[in-house]
């Protein structure tokens, strides 16, 4: 039974769903000091798990990290919050537990940072609601926690297809020219994105009709060759008379207001605006409902972004810096000057102090914003999902935020943010998958080849080897950075086999998911977990296992040719070169080198497990679900559970979804479940 310890009166954050039982006694394994910090001391052996999405390795021991939604695009090392919240943590080592810190506000992480033998957990307040999970196993403590916290969103299966954006595509000539780049090429592509451009002076809810004359006509025109349009929408809303959704804010009173009562202004892309109130339930039911505006014109799929909320500048405080800035005319800008104005200037954006001045009315009463901080973009995506769930009550729509909390996770998915074109960030990718998993975040990935920055074709080819089996596939970019649509480089048949086997192992990769959804458990886990008794797996950093058959080492250095692998039991190397180029080995439990040539992708299987594979499609909706091959490392016999619907419709639970294939040692295969579902060995 999960346990939990309340202290002073927390702020209902709305992320627990299940059943928990209320606990009057001590909290185990912490000392706790006010009811605000918390003390663990750690063995040796402990590994430290959770966080979700931040910085640093699988293991988080060793440094310290902020619960923070910050609007940060630089994801560097010594960073200690990016876009999320997410505050759980799982100890495997002497104990074995998990703990989850439901507080809304800045709570501070120091694992093994300050004392490297202990763990403490601060919060600025003490009004928090503290839930302890055990069990014989990591694997049993995340099933306990994603059953507290609710069942994990589920796209549509379009959206695991590969999609291409850019910030931004200004207009429906440049689109037609990026699908018709990839159609040509033969690169499979079900997306294209729309970024802030589509919009009439970055209005939320407006298309600019000189660029984008006909949207609706246009999305039909797209969705014809298998695309669909993926629009962005902000957290602000521009401060312009006669826009309807500004006037419709004010006039009902939805938006943050100051102490005074006015409404707060803040600076972001449109310039000036105010940010909606997302804790109240109306305005969440407003907000919305303006997404009706976009899914009429045959939009599908949407993104949220700038909802930490990001503030390039808050009004108050923009004045108070135009006033300092008088301070510095005809002086000599020494060192000790100079410094003083870059900190003046630079302090504009995302400035903690700014988010001191605006409230929310919430049904408990009136909050402050850094107090509650962590729920704002949770909120957005949830008024996004709960508007969804009334206006297309029996379809799919895609939709994944930047900022999130856990409870998010039960109404869209999250990109990772604004990361760069660095070699490290292929692994920070990769680091992050089984800790977004844990905290109930499936539909994930990073921006392939790097947001910031100019791509490489070799980093972006290997990126690409490691995006093909996150859910989230997008390859996206800034604006001012190099172009990297992959058939823009010399290694265009190279790019285009490697997306090709994305859609050939798609019904593996969906499969995994919807049962991971569904059983409340983790597509991507860390070898540990799987082999708990092998200390030289609970080590490895920079393998995972993708499923219950596959096991991913993908290379994220320059120059490389190949990498050090780890196995913890024997397994078979696959090797592609694409759908119709592929080879086999077997290799022994231990340490390898494996060479793996820059257009290679390699992964392992698993003894006595199978992995099904179509024969791909140039889109989602091409790919034959019913006729599948199957790769297999069959020693006595093997088995795998398909889970395949129509992608579009809420009946998960059917049993009809479900279809269990059977390879014996001989290569005899069987089924039962579908019928009409056929399988090959491969």
């Amino acid at each position: 039974m999960i346990r939990k310890i309340t202290y002073g009166t927390p702020f209902d954050t709305e992320a627990v769903t299940g059943v928990f039982e209320e606990w009057a006694g001590e909290l185990p394994y912490f000392t706790q000091e006010e009811g605000r910090k918390f003390s663990y001391t750690m063995e040796e052996e402990d590994i430290v798990y959770g966080l979700g999405e931040n910085v640093r390795g699988i293991n988080k021991r060793g440094w310290i990290y902020e619960s923070k939604c910050s609007d940060d695009p630089n994801h560097r090392e010594d960073k200690r919050s990016l876009y999320g919240a997410h505050n759980f943590l799982l100890v495997d080592g002497k104990e074995c537990f998990g703990v989850f810190f439901d507080y809304p506000g800045k709570l501070v992480f120091d694992i093994g940072y300050t004392d490297r033998n202990v763990m403490t957990v601060e919060a600025e307040e003490g009004n928090i609601a503290v839930y302890i999970m055990e069990g014989e196993n990591p694997e049993m403590i995340v099933k306990q926690f994603r059953g507290l916290v609710g069942r994990s969103y589920i796209p549509p299966k379009w959206a695991f297809g590969y999609g291409q954006s850019r910030w931004s595509y200004m207009n429906e000539d440049e689109i037609r020219e990026v699908v018709k780049k990839h159609r040509e090429a033969g690169i499979p592509l079900d997306s294209i994105y729309l970024d802030i451009d589509y919009m009439v002076k970055y209005k939320d809810f407006t298309v600019n009709e000189e660029t984008f004359p006909d949207l609706a006509g246009f999305a039909r025109e797209m969705k014809d060759q298998g695309i669909h349009l993926v629009p962005i929408i902000d957290a602000g809303v521009k401060i312009e008379e006669g826009y309807d959704v500004y006037e419709e804010g004010v006039k009902n009173g939805y938006f943050c207001k100051e102490e005074n009562g006015e409404e707060f202004v803040a600076g972001v892309w449109p310039g000036r605006v105010h940010f909606p109130d997302m804790l109240r339930e109306d305005t969440r039911k407003w907000f919305g409902g303006k997404y009706k505006i976009l899914l009429d014109q045959g939009i599908e799929g949407f993104w949220n972004d700038m909802n930490e909320p990001a503030i390039f500048y808050s009004e108050k405080h923009l004045k108070e810096v135009f006033e300092k800035l008088e301070d510095f005319k005809g002086i000599n800008l020494d060192n000790e000057a100079s410094a003083s104005l870059h900190q003046l200037v630079d302090g504009l954006s995302n400035n903690e102090e700014d988010y001191k001045l605006f409230y929310h009315e919430h049904k408990d009463g009136r909050v402050r914003h850094d107090k509650v901080h962590n729920l704002y973009g949770y909120n957005m995506t949830r008024a996004a999902g709960e508007a969804f769930e009334e206006l297309e009550p029996d379809k799919r729509i895609l939709m994944f935020s930047r900022s999130s909390y856990i409870g998010m996770h039960r109404y869209g998915g999250i990109w990772t943010g604004d990361n760069l074109s660095w070699w490290s960030h292929i692994l920070l990718n990769l680091h992050m998958m089984p800790s977004l998993n844990m905290c109930g975040f499936l539909y994930t990935g990073a921006d392939l080849g790097g947001f910031g920055a100019d791509v490489t074709e070799e980093l972006l080819m290997r990126w690409l080897e490691l995006g093909i089996f996150t859910p989230l596939m997008r390859n996206h970019s800034a604006w001012g950075t190099r172009r990297q649509e992959v058939y823009r480089f010399t290694q265009t048949e190279s790019f285009r086999r490697i997306i090709e086997l994305r859609y050939a192992l798609l019904p593996y990769i969906y499969s995994e998911y919807m049962k991971a959804a569904l059983h409340d458990e983790m597509m991507f886990r860390p070898l540990s977990f799987v082999y708990p008794s092998d200390r030289s797996a609970r080590r490895v950093e920079d393998q995972l296992m993708a499923g219950e058959s596959i096991m991913i080492a993908p290379v994220y250095e320059q120059n490389a040719r190949g990498r050090y692998v780890y196995l913890p039991e024997r397994m078979k190397l696959v090797r592609f070169r694409g759908p119709e180029d592929r080879k086999e080995e077997i290799l022994e439990k231990g340490h390898h080198y494996v060479e793996i040539a820059l257009d290679e992708v390699v992964f392992f299987i698993r003894p006595d497990h199978l992995v099904p594979v179509s024969r791909g499609g140039q889109y989602v909706e091409q790919v034959d679900f019913d006729h599948l091959g199957l790769l297999g490392f069959v020693e006595e016999s093997a088995s795998y559970e398909l889970y395949d619907d129509d992608g579009y419709g809420k009946d998960y639970e059917n049993p009809g979804n479900y279809t269990r294939v059977y390879v014996n040692k001989n290569g005899g295969v069987s089924s039962t479940g579908t019928d009409g579902k056929t399988f090959a060995l491969l």
